[in-house]
């Protein structure tokens, strides 16, 4: 059960983060965009594989649904950084 909603909200990052990404006013904010999205599908495929017997036993908790202290907020300041982003692409500068 927790694989199927790990991999529909992978696939939410994903999907909205390379859409800020794609949208994004500068390259820099781009690249912020695509650095997040990675990181995070990169946490959750780890800790997928791991679940299933794919991957070793590592200490990479899933992200926003598995308890870890310093990941968790890691994961919010990168969820930060990702929708600050957004919000700058929707500033209008006169």
């Amino acid at each position: 059960s927790t694989q199927g909603v790990s991999s529909a909200a992978s696939d939410v990052y994903k999907r909205q983060g390379l859409d800020i990404a794609s949208k994004a006013k500068d390259m820099l904010g781009s690249l912020l965009a695509v650095g997040v999205v990675g990181m995070m599908t990169f946490n959750v495929m780890v800790n997928i594989g791991m679940t299933v017997g794919l991957a070793p036993i590592v200490g990479i908790p899933l992200p926003l649904l598995s308890y870890g202290g310093s990941a968790t907020i890691m994961t919010m300041a990168a969820l930060g950084l990702l929708f600050s982003v957004k919000q700058h692409r929707l500033t209008l500068i006169p």
